[in-house]
């Protein structure tokens, strides 16, 4: 997964999913098991543990990365299923005083972090991967690396951001010279994978 530049929550979520699927079925070996065998762990799903119906789509696609690409083994038809019901849910949304109300009530630098979820449209993952190479305060824009899908791209920084961004920024930095000089320091490095560099460490 990890050769294939899945992202590290999809590399979490397949592990397990595979182990829940090994343990259901008393620890047997994946290649013992077949096709009938991932249609009761998915119908189990769908009927005790009620899970949505993304959340068994993903199961299946964990397994079937298992078979083909880990066992190389090819499956059949995994049979009748019992397939998790799509609920259908509108979306929940707040308005511009919710939405306020709730920044406000954010310390520190979650506040910060907060507006530049809502200001910039970042994913939670991506704002506390920013790096600041990522953050332009000058052309106020703010480049997403490594999103969910691969596709990197940039998105606006609000104006208003730009003090309380470059406030922190310098904070970090003071702190990060401090940190080295007590002979620490470490930085996410996705392009590195297991490759140990000076003065990081791997995540």
């Amino acid at each position: 997964m990890r050769l294939r530049r899945y992202s590290l929550r999809t590399e979490e979520a397949y592990i397990g999913w595979i182990r829940r699927y090994i343990l259901f079925h008393g620890k047997r070996h994946p290649r013992d098991l077949g096709e009938s065998d991932i249609a009761k762990f998915l119908s189990s799903l769908a009927v005790e543990g009620r899970v949505a119906a993304s959340t068994q789509n993903q199961a299946l696609n964990a397994l079937l990365f298992l078979y083909k690409e880990v066992l190389r083994l090819q499956l059949g038809f995994i049979g009748e299923t019992v397939r998790a019901k799509r609920p259908a849910k509108l979306p929940v949304v707040l308005s511009r005083v919710e939405v306020k109300s709730i920044l406000e009530k954010l310390p520190g630098q979650y506040r910060l972090m907060g507006q530049l979820l809502y200001g910039s449209g970042l994913r939670l993952l991506e704002c506390l991967r920013l790096r600041v190479k990522d953050v332009d305060l000058q052309y106020l824009h703010i480049t997403v690396r490594e999103p969910k899908g691969g596709r990197e791209r940039k998105t606006m920084l609000p104006v208003s951001l730009a003090p309380a961004l470059r406030g922190h920024l310098e904070k970090v930095q003071r702190r990060h010279q401090q940190d080295l000089a007590d002979g620490f320091g470490s930085v996410h490095l996705p392009e590195a994978l297991e490759r140990k560099l000076p003065g990081a460490c791997r995540e």
